[in-house]
């Protein structure tokens, strides 16, 4: 074996759930490299038929058998691209027979049920929550009033991305507010961030990686300097310290995790869209 593996997320819709579960699983495996594919409407015999062609070629290319986590819920699409060779790992068989003997009914057999738009004030509330974030990510809206989560931190520490996570996928309407030099020196929360106090959470992050990130915005830059970073870093790990604000390193976490610490920590309780 050479230490890397072809994978495919196959699935009758998005691929999603595929993927997401897929790499949860495949995570476990450290000394293994595998590079993803996903092959998602994955709905007819044709499609099928044309998914296994594309996996059979790969595994004729490479000689490595390619691993398939599939979501398909027709059963006879699902041999279909088992004629592939692939390894095949079915991610809703171990479920759906259990909960069909439970419930008493068989499974409808309905695609797309996951990631549809089923209910339209949920995907309403995600969109206003979207809107929200981006209304008020950087400082723009000061106003903080409607904000259940506010993220605190120097710029380029994940603030942006994890507000617009928790907006498109629990609905949760996030601001967040960069400090700046003057915060910094001033020793002490703006005023605007004491009257949302119970909401703030701090981000931070290693210089060395925040350099990086801010590098690539503005190369050359005394913005990107390590010795800025790590002044910065520093203030704002202060600050959070002495008005004792919850707050989490970003720089070995993924953004499912940050999100789902602050939410954590601050008591909010909100299903998964």
């Amino acid at each position: 074996m050479n230490g890397r593996r072809t994978v495919f997320f196959v699935s009758d819709s998005t691929g999603i759930t595929a993927e997401t579960i897929g790499n949860s699983i495949l995570a476990q495996f450290e000394g293994v490299k595998f590079d993803g594919h996903r092959i998602a409407f994955v709905d007819t015999p044709e499609k099928a038929q044309a998914a296994a062609l594309r996996i059979k070629t790969v595994y004729a290319q490479n000689g490595e058998r390619p691993i398939v986590i599939n979501t398909v819920v027709d059963p006879a699409l699902g041999e279909i691209i088992a004629e592939s060779g692939a390894l095949m790992i079915d991610v809703l068989a171990p479920f759906i027979g259990t909960l069909e003997l439970e419930l008493g009914t068989r499974r409808s057999g309905a695609v797309n049920r996951a990631h549809g738009l089923v209910d339209f004030s949920q995907y309403e509330a995600r969109i206003n929550a979207t809107n929200y974030a981006l209304a008020h990510d950087d400082g723009i809206d000061p106003d903080y009033r409607d904000a259940e989560v506010v993220l605190v931190g120097v710029s380029r520490v994940g603030k942006t991305p994890t507000c617009l996570y928790m907006a498109l996928h629990y609905g949760i309407k996030a601001a967040n507010y960069p400090l700046t030099e003057e915060d910094l020196e001033r020793d002490r929360l703006p005023e605007r961030l004491r009257q949302c106090r119970d909401r703030l959470y701090g981000l931070t992050i290693d210089p060395v990686r925040l350099a990086q990130v801010r590098e690539a915005r503005r190369p050359g830059s005394a913005y990107a300097k390590i010795e800025q970073c790590k002044r910065e870093l520093a203030l704002a790990d202060a600050l959070f310290r002495r008005e004792n604000l919850p707050s989490l390193n970003t720089t070995h976490t993924s953004i499912e995790e940050i999100a789902s610490k602050i939410l954590a920590h601050l008591g909010i309780e909100r299903h998964m869209f």
